[in-house]
């Protein structure tokens, strides 16, 4: 991976400082993204309610967007006026927010053939979700200078 974004974009992927920057805006991300997703999860899996996996999967993206949306305008919201801060965290990566649900939704599905927690699935998921998006939140640091903390 390293490689092909050096040579496409020209981009050193050799960058300690902004590798730990990216992990760590990643990280928050993960945090926000996952109170959602997950939060979604447990209630159909504790409710007994029946949905399609799909509905379920697709309604915690969903969640885990907007919770993560919420948790980054509270952050930015200590260094910058609210709606300034509102504005950045719904103009922050969008692809990159994407990318960890899909990846954490995808490991759960395939690791327990449905929407399911479990402890064996939530630690995989948590790797996927915060890998998936790693190289292009670096990407985004580095090319653009973008960071959403």
């Amino acid at each position: 991976m390293g490689t092909i974004l050096n040579i496409r974009t020209g981009i050193s992927c050799r960058c300690r400082h902004t590798w730990q920057r990216a992990s760590r805006n990643t990280l928050w991300c993960l945090i926000g993204c996952s109170i959602g997703d997950l939060g979604t999860i447990m209630f159909f899996q504790f409710s007994g309610i029946l949905w399609p996996t799909l509905a379920i999967m697709i309604l915690a993206i969903v969640n885990g967007l907007l919770t993560s949306i919420l948790l980054e305008t509270i952050i930015l919201s200590r260094q910058m006026e609210l709606r300034l801060a509102f504005k950045t965290a719904i103009g922050m990566s969008l692809i990159s927010m994407l990318a960890m649900e899909i990846a954490m939704n995808l490991i759960d599905y395939l690791i327990t053939g449905g929407a399911r927690l479990t402890l064996t699935v939530l630690p995989l998921m948590w790797i996927a979700g915060f890998l998936a998006p790693l190289p292009y939140n670096y990407w985004r640091l580095k090319a653009l200078g973008k960071a959403c903390h």
